[in-house]
């Protein structure tokens, strides 16, 4: 019984342990903005929906993120996917200079075949700088050249102070991002459906062609400890401190935090859950328009159809403080005389939102449907018609 009570003990101690060293202690009273302030060189928290920012602490200071440039490996593969330029089921032919990147690594041997799956999830799950880079080569034929695409990507989604030189994060002169940059290209990666299947994975196994396995464990804890995170993205380094985004979803309300330049692993996990809980405890955010529900009908002239519904060409949500009321308007414009053909999505008028009298978003209003035009016959039956 002794030696019985004793194992429970030492069970009980060592998950105590554990959670330490993760720092999973999450609990956090309520805070105001004015109150906090995050333990890391840079941080950065915005409302995924709205793209409102609800935190900032040096946002747009340049430094090292290290592999959390990976997300924009990430996302260039995931596009390549979608126009049907890769599969996840095709084989890559691994390089010795992708073998022989250092760093977390799920250790691939050289001039031997993976699957594009298998090195995308070592990439999510993992960080695994040598997926990375077979899978840079894979796209590009070379890292120098994907590079590039990676940058013309960073213009392309408005990362305005975003440098890429490689596509693994490894320290290297003249890399550089933000806190800002590193949530927008959070929020881009997250329009994407199929990351969500390897971001939440927690343990996996890489089996090789040899058939030697490598263990992939997922290096953001807060996945785990965490109410309601599923991905993120973790880097570290020396130049780079230690780094983490990671985004959570609570009730509908998608948060998006970013902490750059913490001092320990702990810390970031730490500081992390503590703007993902700032956000939640403080805010919350109201659906305003609906893509999905028409807003209006507008008159069609030289058709068939007299009217038609219009929709908004986006969602859009508010974010405001829990107990504020904002005042929230919404107007529509519609175009005068709108004449067929039309085609879905052709645009016909502007909703405009305003919050406590300041325009916020002016959305386009547009067509659902194809509308044909009438035919030269059914014009003249028309006429005889009203005639």
């Amino acid at each position: 019984m002794k030696k019985f009570c004793l194992a429970i003990f030492c069970c009980v101690i060592c998950v105590i342990c554990t959670l330490s060293s993760v720092g999973v202690n999450f609990v956090y009273a309520e805070t105001e903005e004015k109150d906090l302030t995050i333990n890391a060189n840079s941080a950065f928290l915005i409302d995924y929906n709205s793209g409102e920012v609800l935190f900032e602490q040096n946002a747009d200071n340049k430094v090292q993120v290290a592999s959390i440039v990976k997300l924009m490996t990430i996302l260039l593969t995931f596009e390549e996917i979608e126009n049907g330029n890769l599969s996840l089921s095709d084989n890559l032919t691994t390089t010795e200079n992708a073998s022989g990147m250092g760093g977390s690594q799920v250790f691939i041997d050289p001039f031997v075949e993976y699957t594009v799956e298998d090195m995308l999830k070592s990439v999510i799950v993992a960080s695994a700088n040598d997926a990375s880079v077979a899978l840079a080569e894979k796209i590009s034929g070379s890292e120098e050249a994907f590079v590039k695409k990676m940058n013309q990507k960073a213009k392309e989604i408005g990362l305005e102070n975003t440098v890429y030189v490689n596509s693994s994060g490894l320290p290297e002169p003249g890399q550089y991002s933000t806190a800002r940059d590193v949530a927008k290209l959070m929020s881009e990666v997250i329009k994407h459906k199929l990351y969500f299947e390897y971001s939440t994975i927690w343990m996996d196994k890489l089996t090789h062609p040899s058939g030697r396995e490598t263990e992939v464990v997922n290096t953001n804890k807060l996945l785990r400890y965490f109410k309601g995170c599923d991905a993120g993205k973790t880097g570290s380094t020396d130049e780079a401190g230690f780094c983490l985004t990671a985004t959570a979803n609570r009730d509908g309300m998608r948060l998006i935090a970013v902490v750059l330049g913490a001092k320990s692993g702990t810390d970031r996990f730490n500081e992390t859950s503590k703007l993902l809980n700032y956000g939640f405890v403080n805010y919350e955010n109201k659906q305003i328009i609906s893509k999905e529900e028409p807003i209006i009908s507008a008159k069609i002239l030289k058709s068939k159809i007299k009217e038609t519904p219009v929709y908004a060409e986006e969602n859009f949500y508010v974010v405001s403080k829990k107990g504020e009321n904002s005042n929230v308007d919404v107007s529509i414009e519609i175009n005068e005389k709108i004449k067929a053909p039309l085609k879905n999505g052709d645009i016909v008028g502007t909703i405009t939102i305003s919050k406590d009298g300041v325009v916020i978003k002016k959305i386009n209003a547009i067509i659902g449907c194809d509308i044909p035009a009438l035919t030269y016959g059914e014009s003249l039956k028309q006429i005889i018609s009203k005639w």
